[in-house]
């Protein structure tokens, strides 16, 4: 890319501040309640968060929006997956119908969940419960070309700021985005390869459970789409040409978030490879972000350090679609209704502690 599209102009304003003071506030009172300081560890972390992100001293977690990016990816094609590519289309009606993972935890966390195809190998047509947004068959091969025109990278970025934008107007305090799409561990590794300057065979991983040599030749493959297209172009030039549908509608959604002041949760593997984008192009963004879990993909742990996340679960999951962030929603609440309905050691008429 040349120049960068003055239709994304919009990627570089200024996030949202974090309300600092009302975040320093409930760090008092988290110190004031009926417990040894700091003894609810990470809880008492994340309730101040979330303080500082709504300028609430007693913050909540609901309304949640999930927002669901299905498309697939001419990657595929080189057999970096172990399944094939019908099986996108086939998860978008299992997720539609509510029968996915991530389909059963979001009514179990009464979470909104919005779903979108935005390139799917072969058109659904209208599908219940689903927004038409294709950007076309799915992208290009990234080990033999990019991934996406400067069209289809801006309306994908585009896709995620409005999906933020409805979800805020309607209310929404927490944001998660979700993927599905076969062989979409590939494109994201090899954004995190470029972005990182690591060699693939450090990140490359199982996705869908690859044996060892399945993962050497997804490494490979990685290392052709590198060679292709270089790893020193922009953040925003290197998701045009490594990234996919998915993981550019998802940038966008959390650039747009930090801009608004939604509290972002992050999700796996492909997610973080969002994020690390987003925190490249505009770097406040990363102040809005909270981790859900540490994926059971190898390459997550760098993408993390890099990100300087410590996230709060380690389940081995590496499913995607959202469903860490989903399986952290009830700790969340906890944190919330404990920061606020907890006692102080005044109200409680309990003793302090000495200062010995």
């Amino acid at each position: 890319m040349s120049a960068e599209n003055p239709t994304l102009a919009w990627l570089h304003e200024p996030c949202k501040p974090i309300d600092h003071q009302t975040e320093a506030a409930a760090r008092a009172r988290q110190d004031r309640l009926t417990k040894p300081q700091g003894s609810l560890g990470r809880l008492e972390e994340m309730a101040i968060r979330l303080a500082g992100m709504q300028g609430a001293l007693f913050p909540a977690v609901d309304p949640v929006r999930i927002l669901q990016f299905v498309s697939d990816h001419g990657v595929a094609l080189e057999g970096v997956s172990r399944f094939p590519r019908e099986v996108t289309l086939q998860m978008l009606f299992n997720i539609a119908r509510g029968g996915a993972a991530v389909s059963v935890m979001a009514e179990t966390i009464g979470a909104t969940m919005e779903i979108f195809d935005l390139g799917i190998a072969t058109d659904p047509g209208p599908v219940p419960n689903v927004r038409s947004a294709r950007l076309g068959p799915g992208t290009g091969n990234i080990a033999q070309e990019p991934a996406m025109t400067e069209q289809q990278l801006a309306q994908a970025l585009t896709i995620g700021r409005e999906a933020v934008e409805r979800a805020v107007q309607e209310g929404a305090r927490l944001l998660i985005c979700g993927e599905m799409g076969i062989g979409n561990t590939t494109p994201a590794t090899a954004l995190a390869c470029a972005l990182l300057d690591l060699d693939p065979a450090r990140l490359a991983g199982p996705g869908t459970g690859l044996s060892p040599e399945g993962v050497a030749h997804k490494a490979k493959v990685i290392a052709r789409a590198l060679a292709l297209h270089g790893r020193s172009e922009s953040p925003l030039e290197l998701l045009r040409r490594l990234g996919g549908f998915d993981i550019a509608a998802s940038t966008g959604a959390f650039i747009r978030a930090a801009q608004l002041g939604l509290p972002i949760l992050v999700d796996g593997f492909i997610i973080t490879s969002a994020a690390l984008v987003a925190v490249r192009i505009n770097p406040a963004v990363r102040e809005w972000m909270l981790f859900a879990h540490g994926s059971a993909e190898p390459g997550h742990r760098l993408m993390l350090t890099a990100l300087d996340a410590d996230p709060y679960l380690d389940l081995k999951m590496r499913l995607g679609e959202a469903t860490g962030g989903a399986a952290l929603v009830p700790l969340l609440r906890m944190a919330c209704v404990v920061h606020q309905r907890m006692a102080t050691f005044d109200e409680a008429g309990v003793s302090k502690a000495s200062g010995a």
